[in-house]
């Protein structure tokens, strides 16, 4: 039975999300993936987390203990953009180069000095845990360095999304080969 209210603008069926919109401007970053269930789920419990400190701050304001409403408030800020960092962690790209957006750090390097992304069946880390399994990884290859895994198919992003995960891929290495130092 069609719903003809989910195909107001366009057929369910025949939207495709990995068409380039022509208004896209490559000067801007941009994720070219969504962010995984497994990182939005872990931003929706920090988020819920911090509405229960700011609920105990307000209980605590009210009872008179200024100062510990304020270290609630504190705490539940914390969880704020710990929540917001988990939400933004990925791959960037754009015309001026690719961002690694970990936790606690970022990285940008100039397209000028990615020597290559490329794919690679190697052990992989388990949602970000020391546990390790065999899985898939897009690696990025600079010049007298390391190789430093980017993706992989099993972090929160793309844990059991293995289609998700090779688009992902794949439009990185094309930004790569676009914009890289062999153009």
């Amino acid at each position: 039975m069609p719903l003809p209210f989910l195909t107001a603008d366009r057929a369910f069926d025949a939207a495709d999300d990995d068409v380039a919109l022509p208004f896209d401007d490559h000067d801007l970053w941009r994720r070219p993936y969504r962010p995984g269930p497994w990182r939005v789920g872990g931003a929706a419990l920090l988020l819920l987390l911090a509405s229960f400190v700011l609920l105990a701050a307000m209980v605590i304001a009210f009872a008179g203990a200024l100062p510990g409403a304020t270290v609630c408030i504190g705490i539940a800020a914390l969880f704020i953009c710990g929540a917001l960092r988990i939400l933004r962690m990925g791959t960037w790209v754009s015309r001026h180069g690719l961002r690694h957006v970990a936790l606690f750090s970022t990285t940008t390097l100039p397209w000028a000095k990615v020597k290559a992304l490329r794919t690679a069946q190697q052990p992989v880390r388990w949602l970000g845990l020391p546990r390790t399994v065999q899985g898939q990884a897009l690696m990025l290859v600079r010049d007298g360095d390391e190789p430093v895994t980017l993706l992989t198919d099993h972090n929160g992003d793309f844990l059991s999304r293995v289609e998700a995960f090779d688009r992902a891929a794949d439009t990185l290495e094309a930004w790569g080969a676009e914009y890289g130092p062999e153009r």
